[in-house]
Parts: C-alpha cells; sequence; structure tokens
C-alpha cells in the first residue's frame, strides 16, 4: 500500500467510524473553550467537564475572572493538577485579553501563544475548534497513532503535525484530527490495546510496531 493509499484508508475509515465529531471539552465560545484546553494538560476531558462549571459559574468571560484572585482559581480547579501554574495562566492571558483584545481571544495563532500558560497545541485547537482556521493539533493519541500507522516516524509532536499537515488534505485538518483522538482512545490506546480491533494499525501499521503488539 502506497502512502496516499494509507492516507486514503485512514480518511475513510475514519469517517466511516466517526462521521460526527462533536468537542470534546463542554464550552460556550472561544474563550470558555480557550480556558478548557489550557486545564486539559495533564488532565482528562472529563475530569475538566466537571470543573469548568464550577469555575464558569463564577466567571466566564475574562472581565469576571480577573475580579477572581488567583487563590480562588486555584482552589475551584484543584482536581485537574497543575493548578498553580494553570490559575496564573488563567488569570494573566484574561487580564492581556481586557488590555489588548477587548476582552475577545484573538484569532491569530500567534498571538494566542504570547498569551501566558498558551503553547503551539493549545493554541492551535482554540483556532481549529473556535473558529474553523485549519490546524492540526497533535496531542499523545496523534502522536502515538502517525507513528503506529507509519505516517510520521514519531520523534516528536512537532515533526509528527508536520507529516500529518503534508499528509492529509488542508480541508480535513480540523475533523481528522478530533476524529484520530476518538479513535485512539477507543481502539488504539496506550495500554490495554487490542490489535484485532485496531483496523487502521492491523491493516497499515508499522510492522516493528505490530510484532512487537503480538508478542504480548
Amino acid at each position: 500500500m502506497t502512502k496516499v493509499e494509507k492516507v486514503d484508508f485512514v480518511i475513510n475509515t475514519l469517517e466511516k467510524i466517526y462521521p460526527e465529531v462533536p468537542i470534546p471539552l463542554d464550552h460556550k465560545d472561544p474563550y470558555t473553550l480557550l480556558i478548557a484546553v489550557l486545564l486539559s494538560a495533564q488532565s482528562t476531558d472529563a475530569r475538566v467537564n466537571t470543573i469548568t462549571p464550577l469555575l464558569f459559574k463564577k466567571a466566564d468571560n475574562p472581565y469576571n475572572m480577573i475580579k477572581l484572585s488567583i487563590e480562588e482559581i486555584r482552589e475551584i480547579i484543584k482536581p485537574v493538577g497543575l493548578s498553580p501554574m494553570k490559575s496564573k495562566g488563567i488569570y494573566g492571558l484574561s487580564k492581556i485579553l481586557i488590555e489588548k483584545y477587548n476582552g475577545k481571544v484573538p484569532k491569530d495563532i500567534e498571538a494566542l501563544e504570547e498569551l501566558p500558560s498558551v503553547g503551539h497545541k493549545t493554541a492551535s485547537v482554540v483556532i481549529s475548534q473556535a473558529f474553523g482556521i485549519p490546524a492540526f493539533p497533535v496531542d499523545t493519541h496523534i502522536h502515538r497513532l502517525l507513528y503506529r500507522w507509519n505516517l510520521s516516524n514519531g520523534k516528536n509532536v512537532t515533526q509528527t503535525e508536520r507529516d500529518a499537515k503534508r499528509l492529509f488534505p488542508k480541508k480535513r485538518w480540523n475533523k481528522l484530527h478530533l476524529q484520530i483522538i476518538y479513535y485512539g482512545r477507543e481502539y488504539s490506546p496506550a495500554r490495554g490495546w487490542n490489535l484485532e480491533k485496531d483496523i487502521i494499525t492491523k491493516t497499515i501499521g508499522r510492522k516493528s510496531v505490530i510484532k512487537e503488539q503480538l508478542k504480548k
């Protein structure tokens, strides 16, 4: 199977399994999505979705957020982990959004990356999911799967993102990155992986990965 055929197989398979892909983090606008994505670092979407209603009840916009102290924010978001850094980031970026962007989340990825605690992946998620601008955020699932599928050498997420953008049509990036995340969680997890259920890896996967899995 050529690389083009592999890419087509991935797209067609994911489209059959996940014709619709809801955004996994609950939000109502770009600001609440930005906060939710920031909170999801080294946490699960499910856990974040239990905490954001508590936070957004008190502050669902930057103006109300800076009325809270960093300590108050930290107390609410403790269960998602890394709360000292995240609470400072939430307060700091909210202040900058008011001072620099009239309280609005910018649609520009470079501007987003300049905000406290906002890295490239978080910025990519926001521009793709909040504004529909093509991006290919690479999380651990996408990084793992593109390596397993022999579509990237898996050295780092930057390389994986570059490979993904090169291989997949731009018009599909926003939906596809969500489809791969859902597929990774359901069929190709890091632990408890059953190759028989993982039709994509079984069909196009890296031979060394398949061989190693069959030994287990």
